[in-house]
C-alpha cells in the first residue's frame, strides 16, 4: 500500500527551527524525486523544495537559504530542515512527487505554526 506519512511539525517562535520528516512506503523510493509542499489557510498548495533521485535540489525563492531538503533512501525518508522561520511559513506541510501526474495519494500533512 502506497503511503506518505509526514511528521515533525509544531509551534515555534520566529527565527526558530524545525525538521520535518516524511516516510514513504509502497514505492521504490530511491528512484522517486520528492518534494515538500505547503498550504497556508486560504491559499493554494505550493511546492517549496524538491530533491531528485540523484540528490540535486531546488527551492522556491521564499525559502532559499533557510530550508534544506535531503533524503535517506535506506530509510525511505525525505527531510526538510527549516531554519530562520517566519510567520509566513505557517502552513500544513506535505511531501509528494513534484510532478503532478506522478503524485501519490496525499498524506495527512504536518502543521507548522510560527508565532510569538
Amino acid at each position: 500500500q502506497v503511503q506518505l506519512v509526514e511528521s515533525g511539525g509544531g509551534l515555534v517562535q520566529p527565527g526558530g527551527s524545525l525538521r520535518l520528516s516524511c516516510v514513504a512506503s509502497g514505492i521504490r523510493f530511491s528512484i522517486y524525486a520528492m518534494g515538500w509542499y505547503r498550504q497556508a489557510p486560504g491559499k493554494q498548495r505550493e511546492l517549496v523544495a524538491t530533491i531528485a533521485s540523484g540528490g540535486s535540489t531546488n527551492y522556491t525563492d521564499s525559502v532559499k537559504g533557510r530550508f534544506t531538503i535531503s533524503r535517506d533512501n535506506a530509510k525511505n525518508t525525505v527531510y526538510l530542515q527549516m531554519n530562520s522561520l517566519k510567520p509566513e511559513d505557517t502552513a500544513v506541510y506535505y511531501c509528494n512527487h513534484p510532478v503532478t501526474k506522478l503524485r501519490l495519494n496525499w498524506g495527512q500533512g504536518t502543521q507548522v505554526t510560527v508565532s510569538s
